[in-house]
């Protein structure tokens, strides 16, 4: 190469750029200037990679560049079916406050011809990586693309990592690019369904302004809530039980030694009172056994981001983000190596005798460095392996020597402390102990004691953290015997488990692969920040009732969403993507597919999670936005104002209808027939019905209240096709009709064909027991009714010609025959019917054969009373059905086969 090249590159943050610049530069000849970002400036100066010449813009950004997200069509929560999110398009684009960024970053590529990336070495900085090489590659597509490998912001790491520039890892981004994508289908469905289903619905008293409460939904979110529900139900579920134990001592010159039962306890009261009666009779121990063995407690493992967080939440009651936070500062400050690492083996190129020779002078821990060092004293220990590593930053160990500096807080110091006494326990000696261990027999019945003494302290003289207690006992030889100085018969009570500590959380994360290593303390944070979890000044965490309803309620349903297993996979998959086994887009179609039918699923189930919620929390009078409406299931596209959509609804009174989510600015609605007991949006799209998508709806009806011949279960389209739908519309009226009919609102499940009639009380008395068809009370009402008809018109009430059974009076509701009442009966098996005039006319009613009425054909109107067992009497009888067409072929009015009655120009003369 020959000449002066330019290169651009660009760090993480702003800090980093500015402690790289500092160290390339020796700090001598450093230009800064501004950028077109304020906060992002570039940094100027002479460089030399490899012999080759260059100057040096060095510029950064502010964490993720570009974010991800719906095209705008999709965004607004009404505006499309959550279920729609698993196919919608999605966009990767630089928001509005990051523009300035990425002009200085267009502004810088297309005078060089270098770039080099300096962001950090995992998997998320790999993705802002490409991220800005996109943004550069646009303005110019010649530039020559490195990425700089690092772990701690020193000389010799980064001198080290630029003039050993490698390629950027594809397969990093990409399995980043995954997990963003799956969690923003997978977390908006969920989020937008279980908002809109609950928050108008309960009464939230989690929340201090519950109208703008989001019910947020993750899948790590959610599985790490899973594990404290689980732990707090484990609790809750504990019954005390109790149990006895026997314990026996014995004091010697040298002291006391105390025996414990072998059995450990027992929880039959009358079995230990007979054991402890056998060995009172027989009170004389004689030791059968003498053990003498050497025991060692070995130092930890070097220290990997989760180990970190742990131990200082265990040790100082610290929370893992403010841990991270802390240790990010010190990172940056040059303290320590980088702190997001899953790696826990130091490799055999680190100099860990350096790192140690720092230390030296330190007041507190130089003296213990200054023995490691000494070969004599044999206390240095090549550290061991904990078996993880992820081949891009080596464990947290401290890479500046410093007594405390100013402006750190007490939380700097004690966390740099933490990491140097952590690094210089690992590579110490374990600390020696010997271990004595007893076993006497009293009355064949076993016990033992046992004693430790500590030998060398070794690296427990550094890492105070950790003890090793050590118990004298007495001297005793196999065969000796003894009188016990106590032999007692003790009682006790089993314990629950304790709630789970935050380092316990994090464990079960870690083993579950909930998250990654720089991921798990934002999880645990939106737990708390959701209120759907708390924690205690001990760091033990419990679920607040917000909490614990979700987790319930996904239980119910039979699907564990807040089990971690799902996730597991998923974590698993996308590590397959980073290590190029397996594509993005695969990985993709796997999950987005499994979580849509388990999305699916969870909203025919949608019943299970209001059950829960209404254990925790009271019903909300509140309507939602500011109508009697509640937030439903999207049917279609609103085709009246073409920018929300048509959702299914259902109104205070019970009844309902298809409505804009626009409402009040748009107030397009489609009501439904009065009769319907249950509906639910389903997954099926109408074939024929335009605009598209128009989503199916199942529908269950009050049998009582349709028409002879209409089957109670209809998969309907509001389309414009459903002439089922059409039909008992006109027949049955729309929903208004139900408040008029003094129907109050029904309790029961919109869930569709999922929930059973068994469950359901009947909608007339609200009693269980009998289905809404065999209401005594409706029985009682058709008597009564029949009755006053018999006492004013002096007319005898009117029977089943099939069965037998009273009929009720019933009031027609078409544009021909409305206010004109008929009987029916009340069997669904018969289908009698007959006009209340025809009944003074002479015409005894004839049972419509049912087969010709069946619910899904389309051409009923055509086709009623084409056949059946009554076509003999069409000569001398009319029949006719519930909308006023006749039975037969003809006009019963005039006898006109041309048309029907209802248009007849004689009819009423």
């Amino acid at each position: 190469m020959s000449g002066t090249i330019k290169v651009l590159k660009v760090a993480e943050k702003p800090s980093v750029a500015k402690s790289v610049s500092g160290i390339l530069s020796r700090n001598q000849a450093l230009r800064m200037r501004d950028g077109r970002s304020r906060y992002n400036r570039i940094f100027e100066f002479n460089y030399s990679i490899r012999g080759q010449p260059c100057h040096m813009l060095f510029t950064s950004v502010t964490g993720h560049l570009m974010e991800l997200e719906f095209e705008d069509r999709f965004r607004k929560w009404h505006s499309c079916d959550p279920l729609d999110l698993y196919h919608a398009p999605v966009r990767k684009f630089v928001p509005e406050d990051k523009l300035d960024i990425k002009r200085t970053l267009e502004e810088e590529a297309r005078r060089c011809q270098w770039l080099v990336l300096w962001l950090d070495c995992d998997r998320e900085g790999e993705n802002i990586a490409f991220e800005v090489i996109n943004v550069c590659r646009a303005v110019n597509r010649h530039l020559t693309i490195r990425r700089a490998r690092f772990s701690a912001l020193i000389d010799r790491e980064i001198h080290h990592a630029m003039q050993n520039l490698i390629d950027p890892n594809p397969w990093f981004s990409d399995a980043v690019d995954a997990r963003q994508e799956i969690d923003l289908r997978i977390g908006a469905s969920f989020t937008r369904f279980q908002t809109m289903l609950l928050r108008d619905k309960f009464v939230i008293d989690s929340a201090t302004d519950d109208r703008n409460l989001v019910l947020s939904y993750g899948p790590c979110q959610f599985a790490t809530l899973g594990f404290v529900v689980e732990r707090y139900w484990e609790v809750q579920s504990h019954e005390p039980e109790e149990f006895w134990t026997i314990n026996c001592s014995h004091r010697s010159d040298e002291g006391v030694a105390t025996f414990n039962w072998m059995r450990g306890h027992l929880f039959d009261y009358t079995c230990a009172v007979i054991v402890y009666e056998m060995c009172v009779q027989e009170p004389t121990a004689t030791v059968t056994k003498v053990q003498h063995k050497e025991k060692l407690k070995y130092p930890p493992y070097p220290l990997n981001t989760i180990e970190l967080e742990k131990r200082a939440s265990r040790y100082f009651r610290m929370s893992s983000e403010h841990t991270m936070k802390v240790a990010e500062e010190l990172y940056q400050a040059g303290f320590i190596s980088y702190p997001r690492t899953e790696t826990d083996c130091f490799s055999s190129r680190t100099d860990l005798h350096a790192i140690v020779q720092e230390q030296q002078g330190h007041p507190d821990w130089g003296s213990y460095a200054q023995r490691l060092l000494d070969p004599e004293t044999g206390l240095w220990r090549n550290p061991g392996s904990g078996g993880h590593d992820d081949k891009a930053h080596p464990p947290i160990h401290p890479t500046k020597f410093s007594t405390g500096e100013h402006g750190w807080s007490q939380d700097h110091r004690t966390l740099y402390e933490l990491v140097v006494r952590h690094f210089l326990a690992c590579v110490s000696q374990p600390a020696v102990g010997a271990e004595t261990t007893v076993e006497n027999d009293i009355a064949g019945e076993l016990f033992s004691a046992s004693g430790r003494v500590i030998l060398e302290r070794n690296y427990l003289d550094v890492y105070r953290y950790e003890s090793w207690g050590g118990s004298m006992i007495p001297t005793y030889t196999v065969g000796q015997q003894f009188a016990p100085a106590s032999l007692t018969l003790d009682t006790g009570v089993t314990r629950p488990p304790p709630l789970l500590s935050e380092a316990d959380l994090l464990s079960c994360m870690d083993k579950a692969g909930i998250g990654t290593d720089a991921t798990m303390h934002d999880h645990i944070k939106k737990l708390l920040d959701q209120f759907y979890a708390t924690k205690d000044s001990n760091t033990r965490f419990s679920p607040t009732n917000l909490g614990e309803a979700l987790v319930m309620g996904y239980d119910d349903m039979g699907y564990e969403l807040w089990k971690p297993n799902l996730r597991s996979m998923m974590e698993f998959d996308m590590k397959q993507v980073s290590e190029g086994n397996k594509s993005k887009d695969e990985v993709l179609a796997t999950c987005l597919q499994q979580m849509k039918a388990c999305f699916f699923d969870a909203r025919l189930n949608k019943v299970k999670l209001l059950e829960a919620m209404a254990v925790f929390f009271e019903r909300s009078n509140r309507a939602v936005g500011g109508d009697n409406y509640a937030a439903g299931e999207v049917v279609r596209q609103c085709d009246l104002c073409q920018e929300s959509s048509m959702v299914l609804k259902k109104n205070r009174d019970g009844n309902f209808m298809v409505g804009c989510s626009g409402f009040p600015q748009c107030r397009n609605a489609i009501w439904l027939p009065g009769s319907i007991l249950e509906a639910a949006v389903t997954s099926n799209i109408c074939s024929s019905c335009n605009p598209g998508p128009v989503y199916l709806i199942q529908f269950k009806f009050r049998q009582i209240e349709i028409p002879p011949g209409f089957n109670a279960n209809h998969l309907g389209r509001i389309g414009g096709c459903d002439d089922t739908l059409r039909q008992l519309i006109e027949i049955c009226g729309t929903g208004s009709r139900m408040s008029a009919r003094g129907r109050g609102p029904t309790t029961t499940s919109s869930n569709g064909q999922r929930s059973s009639n068994r469950h359901n009380g009947c909608v007339h008395c609200q009693q269980t027991g009998h289905s809404s068809n065999d209401c005594p009370s409706q029985f009682s009402r058709s008597r009564n009714s029949q009755s006053h008809t018999h006492s004013e018109n002096g007319d005898p009430p009117v029977s089943c010609s099939t069965c037998g059974m009273p009929c009720v009076l019933r009031t027609a509701n078409t544009a021909n025959n409305r206010g004109r009442k008929f009987y029916s009966c009340p069997s669904q098996e018969c289908n009698f019917f007959i006009w209340e005039d025809g009944v003074s006319n002479g015409n005894g009613g004839r049972s419509i054969p049912s087969t010709n009425c069946s619910a899904s054909n389309s051409g009923r109107r055509g086709g009623r009373g084409q056949s059946g067992r009554n076509r003999s009497h069409a000569a001398d009888t009319t029949f006719v059905s519930a909308t006023g067409d006749p039975v037969s072929n003809r006009c019963y009015v005039c006898g006109d086969p041309s048309h029907f009655a209802n248009v007849c120009p004689n009819r009423g003369m």
